[in-house]
């Protein structure tokens, strides 16, 4: 009985472990395209269906309700997650995510960016200073490993 409990435990350990980085639907890895391939293949078009493979550089703060993803021209795109129906653990920066959905080209109002910034953890005067909407990369995904 004393060698089958640390076994147990052993074998629990690794089935959350791997459960761990699985959120929303369950994805797998193949065909994923490097994030900073994204822009180029979006050329010319407003939204596509893609799976992608990234860094990621930010997460929000309050709930883990979104990640930012390095692209290749020094810039990021927000991640964001289908229906608000699962998050992503707050700690993930530098990891490297797995996720797919559909990418989008949008302009990002004024609100929505003084939000990211807030959830983001920027001051006050950082989120002043945000006057005018965007367009950004932005990609809602359905599913996410985290590495």
């Amino acid at each position: 009985m004393k060698k089958i409990l640390p076994v147990l435990l052993l074998i629990l350990t690794i089935s959350f472990a791997k459960a761990q980085g699985n959120f929303g639907k369950q994805i797998d890895e193949k065909k994923a395209i490097a994030a900073t391939a994204l822009p180029a293949k979006m050329e010319g078009k407003n939204e596509m269906p893609a799976k992608v493979t990234g860094t990621v550089e930010s997460v929000c703060q309050v709930k883990g309700c979104w990640m930012k993803v390095n692209l290749n021209n020094g810039e990021t795109m927000r991640v964001m997650f289908k229906d608000y129906g699962f998050f992503v653990p707050k700690d993930i920066a530098g990891k490297t995510v797995v996720f797919e959905g559909e990418a989008k080209k949008s302009m990002v109002p004024v609100e929505h960016l003084r939000h990211y910034a807030q959830d983001a953890g920027q001051s006050k005067e950082e989120i002043a200073k945000i006057t005018e909407p965007k367009e950004e990369l932005t990609f809602i995904a359905d599913g996410v490993i985290v590495k």
